[in-house]
């Protein structure tokens, strides 16, 4: 029994049930509540789990995908099956379904802002397919519009404003060290530079059919993304110079990425159902989280760890501390 007990309290992975298996969590963001939050892609929800982790769940509309903090102390989050883009305010313990402001109309409805509160965007384009979402370094929100190969901008008072992207099937977004938005064009096999003003350049990846997905800014100022399709991670610098770093497990189909508290990279094996990380020299290790088949998407930093979402129903807490032990 103690010996068990020794083998668990050593353990680096934690799971924690927050959805049934069938609901789907998806992308998961550090609140500024203190709170973990997530999509629920396949039940139509946002989750919370706060830090004694009690759960609550917000009904939003057709698949909630990607979300990330914004400047106004909100989580903001895609819808792709609903074609729009939602803020959800953070903070205090709201009801289970808590207050849904303005469905099905875009821009600020004037309702009270209070937890749970949400609040819809209408990008310009029809059935855009809003994917990645970021804050970017001029105080509005940015996301991608991956069904239609366009960026788009919301300002704080609501304003959308649409670029072109580019390249070919903009997927995730992140703000970087140059203060320009950088984003994967997932269908375009490069990496994209996006200006505040709308100017866009793009960066061919060495590796053909790489299909890049996951991008975070990193702690050495260069832009990490991982390559799906190639089994590969990739580091790009603000002046375009990128560098390849193929995974041991090449068709473990890495999905989503982050700059972990210990200043090296985590990203989530979707194929394979591991975290991986690796240093900004290039050594790359990886964990077992509780199941192959869990399907790990979105990951992100959080009071000293790195969490991650399980799309059969769980979020997976990686204590990088006792990960890295000998």
């Amino acid at each position: 029994m103690l010996d068990r007990i020794g083998r668990w309290l050593a353990d680096p992975v934690r799971a924690y049930t927050v959805s049934g298996p069938d609901a789907g969590p998806y992308g998961v963001a550090s609140g500024p509540d203190g709170a973990l939050w997530f999509t629920l892609v396949h039940q139509g929800a946002v989750g919370r789990r706060d830090a004694a982790g009690r759960v609550t769940t917000h009904p939003v509309g057709a698949g909630p995908t990607v979300i990330a903090p914004g400047p106004d102390g909100a989580l903001w989050f895609t819808e792709y099956g609903a074609h729009r883009v939602g803020r959800i305010a953070a903070g205090g313990d709201a009801g289970a379904a808590g207050d849904v402001s303005g469905a099905g109309d875009a821009g600020d409805t004037g309702a009270p802002d209070g937890a749970g509160t949400v609040r819809w965007y209408a990008p310009l384009t029809a059935d855009a397919g809003p994917y990645g979402i970021a804050a970017g370094p001029d105080g509005a929100m940015w996301c991608t519009l991956s069904a239609v190969d366009r960026v788009a901008r919301i300002a704080p008072d609501g304003t959308v404003t649409e670029y072109p992207a580019p390249g070919a099937f903009p997927s995730a977004l992140v703000t970087g060290s140059d203060g320009a938005l950088w984003c994967t064009l997932n269908q375009g096999n490069a990496v994209g530079r996006i200006t505040t003003d709308g100017q866009g350049t793009a960066y061919p990846l060495p590796t053909e059919a790489a299909g890049p997905v996951g991008i975070t800014a990193g702690p050495d100022g260069a832009l990490w993304f991982v390559e799906i399709g190639a089994g590969q991670i990739g580091r790009i610098t603000v002046d375009g110079t990128i560098t390849e770093y193929p995974l041991p497990d090449r068709a473990a189909r890495p999905h989503a990425i982050t700059t972990g508290p210990d200043g090296a990279l985590w990203f989530t094996e979707w194929g394979s159902g591991r975290v991986g990380r690796i240093t900004t020299d290039g050594h790359i290790t990886a964990y077992d989280l509780p199941s192959r088949t869990c399907e790990p998407h979105g990951i992100t930093a959080h009071d000293g760890a790195v969490w991650c979402a399980l799309e059969t129903g769980a979020l997976a807490r990686v204590a990088p501390g006792r990960a890295d032990a000998p």
